[in-house]
């Protein structure tokens, strides 16, 4: 016994001194702790230390997150990219997180990377919360932007926007909790690329002249704001709004951003959680009818309504692991029955709520660290586009908004269901 113990602790001492050694090697100080921290623990590891020394080369210049090796985008590649995120989100209200997706993971080459150490590696998964996040903060951003923007100009229904928020909010953490192990869609990614393809020629079929007899009021808006665009005298005549009890709408958003927060911070006792949520839904059965003008041309709808549709459509990109931003367009023209021209802020508005409280809950909760020196040049890009989206946006005919969200939503079709039933993406990213 006293032999054995002789020969196994300088064995397990050398051990731990190649280990150390090896981690030397193969972190820089331009890592974040979380990078770092992710190469030792895989170190320590020994089917995943083979694949660690295999990818990360220390001979090699670093690259993203400081790793030796790895892509390094360059500021300027970031700004020119983000600028058309940040266009293209401001303009039609959606594929912002898709298009940021396909810059960090496809044009720059950073998915790819983490996929070379393979599934479950802890250097993977560091570098895939790290992508998910820098998407996160230029979607925030550019929901910001266009807010503000659409709100001084008079194009963002902020009840509307702030009710599918409600739901939405809550839902992106309730949803997940309630089904964890129960129910999963991934499975069934393909059939709902299927469904955007339907989605697409439903909104085709919206552009007939028999789908537009049912879309008499968002015509008449669609045209009086072209007329008076065209006249220069837009700036007048914006939403207003004439109905609602707006007062419980900021409480209910405060409580579902509370129990999201909770959930993702906190957690225990998970009861508060969910009487936060369950509270702030509750509220929007109180504002009762909202009514508003844009153009002289009225609408009005039921505050709970857009509250259900954001929890649904919570559901659907939760269960399938996506974003639901695409998915607010098809409800605010289909359901709430509004021009193009409202849409893409008030789409925005949704969209930069769950942003604020998935960065803060991955940044602050997780740990998740991001490259700020391509993340800040990005943001700038995301400035730009997304202060000229709006402005031209209402040059571009309502008809010709539409073309370009179904464009896009043909684009997301192709992906999902090559994805589902191929294995793989035939559009970028793959």
């Amino acid at each position: 016994m006293l032999l054995a113990a002789f020969i196994l602790v300088p064995a397990a001492g050398a051990l731990a001194a190649d280990t150390a050694s090896e981690s030397a090697t193969l972190v820089t100080d331009q890592m974040p702790g979380k990078i770092k921290a992710a190469i030792e623990k895989s170190l320590g590891d020994e089917k995943l230390a083979a694949k660690t020394k295999a990818v990360i080369d220390p001979k090699k210049e670093a690259g993203y997150l400081g790793i030796p090796g790895a892509p390094s985008p360059t500021w300027w590649y970031g700004l020119l990219w983000a600028i058309w995120v940040g266009w293209i989100f401001s303009t039609v209200g959606a594929f912002g997180g898709i298009m940021a997706g396909v810059g960090h993971i496809t044009i720059f080459g950073l998915a790819d990377y983490a996929k070379e150490f393979g599934k479950g590696h802890p250097v993977n998964k560091a570098i895939t919360d790290s992508i998910r996040v820098s998407n996160q903060w230029l979607v925030g951003l550019s929901g910001l932007i266009s807010s503000i923007n659409y709100y001084k100009m008079g194009r963002l229904v902020l009840p509307l926007g702030a009710c599918l928020a409600i739901g939405g909010v809550g839902g992106s953490w309730m949803v997940p909790e309630l089904t964890a192990g129960k129910i999963s869609l991934k499975a069934y990614i393909g059939y709902f690329g299927i469904i955007v393809f339907i989605l697409g020629g439903f909104l085709i079929y919206e552009m007939s002249p028999k789908g537009q007899a049912g879309k008499k009021a968002a015509k008449a808006a669609a045209a009086a704001f072209e007329k008076a665009t065209k006249e220069g005298n837009a700036a007048e005549q914006g939403v207003k709004i004439v109905e609602g009890n707006q007062t419980f709408m900021w409480i209910a958003l405060v409580l579902v951003v509370a129990s999201a927060l909770w959930f993702n911070l906190i957690k225990t006792p998970m009861w508060v959680a969910y009487i936060l949520a369950i509270a702030g839904w509750s509220m929007t059965f109180l504002m009762g009818t909202i009514r508003f003008t844009f153009f002289g041309v009225e609408f009005k709808f039921k505050a709970f309504i857009p509250m259900i549709g954001g929890l649904f459509i919570a559901a659907i990109a939760s269960f399938l692991g996506i974003g639901g931003g695409f998915l607010f367009v098809p409800f605010l023209t289909s359901v709430a029955g509004l021009p193009m021209f409202l849409v893409a802020g008030t789409s925005a508005l949704c969209v930069l709520v769950g942003m604020i409280v998935s960065i803060f809950s991955y940044m602050v909760g997780k740990g998740v660290v991001v490259q700020w020196s391509l993340v800040g040049a990005e943001l700038i890009g995301i400035f730009i586009g997304s202060m000229i989206g709006p402005r031209t946006s209402k040059f571009i005919p309502d008809k010709w908004l539409k073309i370009i969200f179904i464009v896009l939503a043909f684009y997301v079709g192709i992906r999902y269901t090559s994805k589902g039933f191929l294995g793989y993406s035939l559009v970028p990213p793959f």
